[in-house]
């Protein structure tokens, strides 16, 4: 497989869990901040703060409003990781690679890409009452994932495709938990009391996590959802799963395909394997009580470091290209070219 088209799924992928991941975001901060009565608009400022944008958003508006938040991480075209953005670069990516994805799988992100421009003409609208259009955004994301489950080949191309879905979520996954016990954190005073049980209940119904939650610990309590959230080895949410998954992923691509690297990592500290065995055995020896003598927010802020890392090491090992690779992909794409224009005369 071309490097470039292992990157273009890669990120096309990305890019749709990030725009799915933006809804969840906004959704559990509108839910946490509809129970602030005295200060509804304090808890957006938080979100910017936790998805790294402060300066990119301080660019554009003076102030933090609920409503700026909103145009920010929707329609604002000017933020490179709005829903908007997102869409757009997911969709340039498929439309770069149709031949390697799909028929339904494009369709799925076109219409998704649709939908959503759409819904940038009634702006004023949406920002108002944003939650409809979370709910289809949402759901527009799981159309395109089970398109691709079933109707594309679980080889070399899907398990690229997997590996850029799941290091999002594993990051988006980290931010979300962050948003809500560190940046968020009441009074001690309310600490177990009901607002402070709603918010954590808002944070699992973010993460599509409420019912399978309570399957497995019953009553909400913050330790356990920090700990569902994190190291449940089951839920397809949780940083573990994702992390062991792509994980698993990037074996397949080693050992099935034979992939041969764009650049030999040069140590163990630039292997996307290694790296990803090492947060893989990390996540699997600790225990939440580990975690939150270390400080719940040093931890997330370690496991977004090192998931930025993993992705950094798979762009070296199999995106980047020397220059003679590039000379021979670009002979090999003029080659490709030249043998369908021959075909349509």
């Amino acid at each position: 497989m071309l490097s470039r088209v292992a990157d273009c799924l890669f990120w096309m992928t990305r890019y749709l869990e990030r725009a799915e991941n933006i809804a969840r975001f906004i959704h559990v901060t509108q839910s946490i901040s509809l129970g602030d009565a005295h200060n509804p608009d304090g808890q957006w400022s938080s979100l910017i703060f936790a998805n790294g944008d402060t300066k990119q958003y301080e660019e554009l508006y003076r102030t933090y409003t609920r409503r700026n938040v909103l145009e920010f991480l929707i329609f604002n075209r000017q933020n490179p990781n709005s829903i908007m953005s997102s869409l757009l670069k997911a969709r340039e990516n498929a439309r770069t690679i149709r031949e390697v994805i799909s028929v339904a799988m494009w369709e799925s992100i076109n219409r998704f890409y649709l939908r959503v421009r759409e819904a940038e003409q009634h702006a004023d609208e949406i920002l108002k009452n944003p939650s409809q259009f979370l709910d289809r955004v949402k759901r527009s994301s799981h159309q395109m994932i089970g398109a691709m489950e079933a109707t594309m080949s679980h080889g070399e191309a899907w398990n690229f495709a997997q590996m850029g879905r799941l290091l999002e979520r594993a990051d988006m996954t980290s931010r979300i938990l962050d948003v809500k016990y560190f940046i968020l954190l009441p009074k001690a005073s309310q600490v177990g009391s009901t607002y402070d049980i709603v918010q954590w209940s808002a944070l699992l119904e973010s993460s599509s996590a409420l019912l399978m939650y309570r399957k497995v610990y019953g009553r909400i309590e913050p330790k356990n959802v920090a700990e569902f959230l994190l190291l449940d080895r089951h839920f397809p949410r949780s940083v573990r799963y994702c992390i062991a998954t792509t994980r698993a992923s990037l074996h397949s691509i080693i050992q099935d395909s034979q992939h041969v690297m764009a650049h030999q990592p040069a140590s163990e500290q630039n292997d996307p394997e290694y790296l990803l065995a090492q947060v893989d055995q990390q996540l699997s020896d600790l225990s939440i009580e580990d975690v939150i003598r270390q400080g719940l927010h040093q931890f997330v802020d370690d496991i977004q470091t090192k998931v930025s890392d993993i992705g950094q090491a798979i762009y070296h090992a199999y995106f980047e290209l020397s220059p003679i690779q590039e000379q021979i992909q670009s002979q090999i794409t003029e080659s490709g070219a030249s043998t369908q224009t021959q075909k349509q005369s």
